[in-house]
């Protein structure tokens, strides 16, 4: 291998591999001239590297003088299949510089004939690393050399290592560059972002531009937006393929290894890498998104609220820059946290001055307009008694249009207190179960109820439920086709769940797709409960029956008391 002293040749050789790696700061053109100076410097012929950026996984990247039978059709038996010397390496056998007694590729090429091997059958494999960082392996081979000796094993380890520390430069220096680069994005985005998350009605408004301003500003060829709750996911929002789409899909999921534990959800504050990627996999198989190969995902920002969300950004190949990305992924992710937390106060906000508003009328459509209906009432049923006693059946038509005045007062009066009635219900007097059932009997339903749990709760809570079981009642009188009804409150330290049964018609696939996208009742009753960070859910089997389940957070309004407002 040396014509003089090996020592000197050694050292020769490490300045000239150090000198050729400083030459380039991009990655393919050095490795491949590296590879063609060592070749030079050792008298080998022969030399090919892999990288392994995931376990079981390699990418073939460079290679000086294959023989045609490893060189055909671009290289096809180098980029196929695995081998003896990237097991070794995936499962940790690889630690130094070995002889392969027998090389798999060139084994196979033989038994096919697949070409001229040109007399190369071993070879030499070295890890590629820079201190606990591995990258790879170099292989290196000459026509007929059975065996490398200890010296020249020791020679390619220090080459793979002043080839893993110029790696290992490279990938600081573009990660760097990345993350300058993604954080000058994201100074953009916010900005976008925060000029859109002032203008924004409703969080579905808002989430639709959180992520179509993420397709705009980064390169990231998925991310999405998910909810946890239980063994529940749901699917808020995508962008993938240039689209930003808004699916609200549900789907089972096991329980998480990041999960601490919690009253029957999920109670995150990281994500373990394992999660991300089974929960990747799933929108896989749900046919939500297309095969990633890296994940990272990062919990939305909360304020206490029992909504837990998470940001997942997929990648369509390995690549150590990606990682470099969660620093960004996390900032974003607070950022996107904080402005549905910001909107969701404001539709707070204007929830209270609407309930104000409506008590407001309530009362003065009490004080002014009922009371004079019913004075006209009763004034018209005296007036029609004296002309009954004056006329003794005479000016029958006068009294046929007292009788229809009398009926008209009662009739406004009926429908004027539905409205206060609505507007300010004195069913929630007796409690919100007592309320919601007396108001279906008025609907003629046969209501059954439990309750589970005993605690006060806050008025914006039980306004809500309340608004949300009048429609599911009317939706059961109207459409379900049965008069019985269950209905169950269950009430918890952190959250209530309202759930209201039927066993009636049922709703077909189709046309449950159909009123979620477009039913005003089953939109307004959705957006009540998450203007108040809760969540909705309906269930319908058609000939079986439609469920109407809310939750409801309680742990960031224990406070919220009838004073408070």
């Amino acid at each position: 291998m040396a014509e003089y002293d090996p020592h000197i040749q050694e050292l020769i050789t490490l300045k000239t591999i150090a000198e050729t790696l400083n030459e380039s700061n991009e990655l393919t053109p050095m490795l491949d001239a590296v590879i063609g100076k060592l070749l030079e410097l050792t008298g080998l012929t022969t030399g090919w590297m892999f990288l392994v950026e995931e376990q079981r996984t390699h990418e073939f990247v460079a290679s000086r003088n294959l023989p045609p039978a490893l060189s055909r059709e671009n290289n096809e038996p180098m980029r196929c299949g695995s081998c003896w010397c990237l097991e070794r390496y995936d499962d940790g056998r690889l630690k130094n510089a070995v002889n392969i007694l027998n090389c798999k590729r060139l084994d196979n090429a033989v038994r096919y004939q697949w070409g001229d091997t040109e007399g190369i059958t071993h070879h030499a494999t070295v890890p590629i690393r820079s201190g606990n960082r591995r990258f790879g392996v170099l292989n290196v081979a000459a026509p007929g050399k059975l065996h490398f000796s200890k010296e020249e094993l020791e020679l390619l380890e220090s080459v793979a290592y002043q080839i893993g520390t110029a790696m290992e430069r490279m990938r600081l220096y573009a990660s760097e560059q990345r993350r300058a680069d993604l954080f000058a994005r994201l100074g953009e985005y916010s900005s976008a972002l925060g000029a859109y998350a002032s203008q924004a009605v409703n969080r579905s408004e808002l989430t639709e531009q959180v992520m179509s301003l993420m397709g705009r500003y980064f390169d990231w060829p998925v991310a999405a937006l998910l909810e946890l709750a239980g063994n529940e996911m749901k699917l808020r929002s995508l962008y993938t393929g240039g689209q930003t789409t808004l699916p609200h899909a549900q789907f089972t999921i096991a329980e998480m290894s990041s999960a601490r534990p919690g009253i029957g959800r999920h109670k995150l504050d990281s994500i373990r890498n394992e999660d991300a990627q089974r929960l990747a996999e799933q929108l896989v198989e749900e046919g939500w998104i297309p095969p990633i190969k890296q994940v990272i995902a990062v919990p939305l920002a909360r304020a206490g609220d029992f909504t837990y969300e998470l940001l997942m950004v997929g990648y369509d190949t390995y690549g150590s820059s990606n990682h470099g990305d969660s620093e960004v992924i996390e900032v974003l992710a607070e950022q996107i946290g904080m402005s549905f937390q910001r909107i969701r106060l404001e539709e707070n906000r204007r929830e209270l001055a609407r309930m104000d508003e409506r008590n407001r009328l309530a009362r003065d459509l009490h004080d002014s307009v009922s009371q004079t209906l019913f004075s006209l009432g009763m004034m018209s049923k005296g007036v029609g008694g004296m002309l009954d006693m004056q006329s003794h059946g005479q000016n029958s038509m006068l009294q046929d249009t007292l009788h229809d005045i009398q009926s008209l007062s009662q009739s406004a009066l009926k429908e004027m207190r539905e409205m206060i009635m609505q507007l300010r219900p004195p069913g929630l007097e007796e409690g919100l179960v007592t309320g919601l059932k007396q108001y279906g009997e008025r609907l003629k339903l046969m209501v059954r109820s439990h309750i589970s749990g005993i605690q006060e709760l806050p008025r914006i809570v039980e306004e809500t439920l309340w608004r949300i079981g009048q429609e599911a009642l009317n939706n059961v009188s109207k459409h379900a086709a049965t008069k019985d009804v269950l209905l169950i409150l269950i009430i918890q330290d952190d959250h209530v769940e309202l759930r209201i049964e039927d066993h009636g018609r049922g709703i077909t696939k189709q046309r449950l797709n159909e009123l979620t996208r477009h039913s005003i009742g089953l939109s307004s009753m959705r957006e009540r409960a998450e203007s108040i960070g809760g969540q909705f859910r309906l269930y319908s089997v058609y000939r079986e029956g439609t469920i109407v389940e809310v939750m409801i957070p309680l742990e960031a309004r224990s406070s919220d008391k009838e004073g408070d407002y």
